[in-house]
């Protein structure tokens, strides 16, 4: 609509029209009636110069299930991350980052590849948190062991939390949290220990958490206040170096799940 342009009041706007003082394109302007950057507006004969906020990326938060691939194309037919994705026309969704085959939870998706790039540059360092399902239970050495830090082939690596989460039988739950995202890095660290992991569901990418109604193959679009803070890289960041969610994704009241065959 006309407000959206940034002159005036919704209520003023109104009136004007109402009044016949607005041209769009040397037409009297509509009630409701949308521009675009090209318009020619002019209010009582004098032009008006229009400010138009940017658009914004869309953010998709998908809770992964076992057994789905980040990839685009799989060779054998097997199922994909992006078969469970609306489609969506001039753009195409990119995934932030990546799980391997058997990991679960929390994956994010945008439209932007800038917006991407800066969630999963090393240099914010956005941390990411992890539920660790291990057989048996970690001893004082290699919790500390965890925390000082392991040698991997692809160098060394630590966690910055990492937390006792209970369990019964043989196996038992963990809370951890890293400030990176290399290849099957949490369940080679574990392994570096002598531990092996049974399951794995990342609960938290920066500020954004898994909301805990958000069911497997579900997806819930960010609202446009949570878009714009991670616009602000660093500001998430800084929310989240206390331990704390940042700006949590609020729970989505009816979650969406998109059919098999259904691509982009």
């Amino acid at each position: 609509m006309l407000a959206e342009a940034g002159f005036g009041s919704r209520r003023e706007i109104e009136e004007w029209i109402s009044a016949g003082r607005i041209q769009v394109n040397n037409e009297p302007a509509q009630l409701g009636q949308r521009l675009s950057p090209g318009d020619r507006v002019r209010v009582n004969g004098r032009i008006v110069k229009l400010r138009f906020a940017p658009r914004l990326p869309r953010v998709l938060v998908y809770h992964k299930p076992e057994g789905e691939l980040v990839t685009r194309d799989d060779p054998s037919g097997r199922a994909t991350v992006f078969d469970a994705l609306p489609p969506i026309r001039g753009g195409r969704w990119i995934a932030v980052g990546r799980l391997d085959i058997n990991t679960e939870g929390l994956l994010l998706f945008t439209t932007s590849g800038e917006l991407a790039n800066r969630l999963m540059h090393p240099r914010h360092g956005l941390e990411r948190e992890y539920a660790v399902r291990v057989v048996g239970e970690l001893s004082d050495a290699q919790r500390n062991e965890l925390l000082k830090g392991v040698q991997l082939e692809d160098g060394p690596a630590r966690f910055n939390t990492l937390e006792d989460a209970g369990g019964m039988g043989s196996n038992h739950w963990y809370r951890v949290s890293l400030g990176e995202g290399r290849n099957r890095e949490v369940r080679r660290m574990f392994e570096a220990v002598g531990v092996m992991v049974s399951r794995l569901l990342r609960v938290r990418y920066g500020p954004i958490r898994l909301p805990p109604q958000l069911r497997r193959g579900m997806i819930h679009e960010l609202p446009r206040f949570e878009v714009q803070a991670l616009l602000r890289t660093d500001e998430a960041v800084a929310d989240t170096t206390d331990g704390s969610a940042g700006a949590p994704v609020t729970t989505p009241p009816k979650p969406k799940r998109f059919t098999r065959s259904r691509r982009e």
